[in-house]
């Protein structure tokens, strides 16, 4: 929406009683499959296993670090990141083996704003296209949008992650654009797509991940009756 100033002069719609909202915390956030709780180097030795059981290093090329090689080197890694307020790293934890399977952040974190992004995404095996790894995405934006009260939620990945640009649409983004030579990473160019999700669409997008992680939703040998894409097209089915 936009306005006219005295001038007028297009300008965005004010934002009658906008004060900027509090920073996430090192909180827990639990779910029906999983829970997120504060990444700390406990959490090493099983989550150095989970992702070794990749058959290689592919998940890693994306990633700012290479793959670590031993569990120490990992767990150095993460004592690096437990102070930090941004990013704000969680584990993601399977409820039934208690066992660490993923982690990923909350970073570029502007209060004043209402904008935060997800990033440092990083699934093990145990964890990739599992309703957990869908929840452990719907409880972090839940905490953005509802608990925290942002406006922007957003994604950004390499343009040539294929993996994580369908991720993002799946889970309800809206792709922004391409910021060309954006970034140069491990000694390569990386050009960025963003995407985001803000607060006026969070209602719907909230409902569609709530019907699809019903445990109604999964036949019994654990496969989708319905697609998070077909839940967002027809809410009211």
């Amino acid at each position: 929406m936009t306005i006219q100033n005295q001038y007028g002069q297009p300008v965005g719609a004010p934002l009658l009683g906008w004060q900027p909202r509090r920073r996430p915390l090192h909180v827990t956030l639990t779910g029906r499959y999983c829970l997120l709780e504060p990444l700390n180097r406990k959490h090493a030795p099983a989550l150095f296993a989970a992702h070794s059981q990749a058959e290689d290093a592919r998940h890693w090329t994306w990633l700012p670090r290479e793959k670590d090689s031993s569990e120490e080197g990992y767990a150095q890694w993460i004592a690096s990141t437990e102070t930090l307020n941004d990013p704000l790293h969680f584990a993601v934890i399977d409820i039934r083996s208690g066992q660490p399977v993923g982690s990923l952040a909350l970073m570029r974190i502007e209060p004043a704003d209402g904008v935060m992004e997800v990033g440092h995404v990083h699934f093990s095996p145990l964890l990739s296209r599992t309703p957990m790894a869908t929840e452990a995405q719907w409880l972090l934006m839940q905490y953005a949008f509802e608990t925290l009260g942002y406006r922007r939620y957003e994604w950004k990945c390499d343009s040539l992650n294929a993996p994580s640009r369908r991720a993002a649409l799946r889970l309800g983004f809206q792709f922004e654009g391409c910021f060309r030579q954006a970034k140069v990473v491990k000694g390569r160019n990386r050009d960025t797509d963003w995407f985001s999700i803000i607060d006026e669409e969070w209602p719907a997008i909230d409902r569609a991940l709530r019907s699809w992680l019903a445990i109604d939703n999964f036949n019994d040998d654990g496969s989708q009756k319905r697609s998070l894409e077909s839940w967002r097209q027809t809410p009211e089915q």
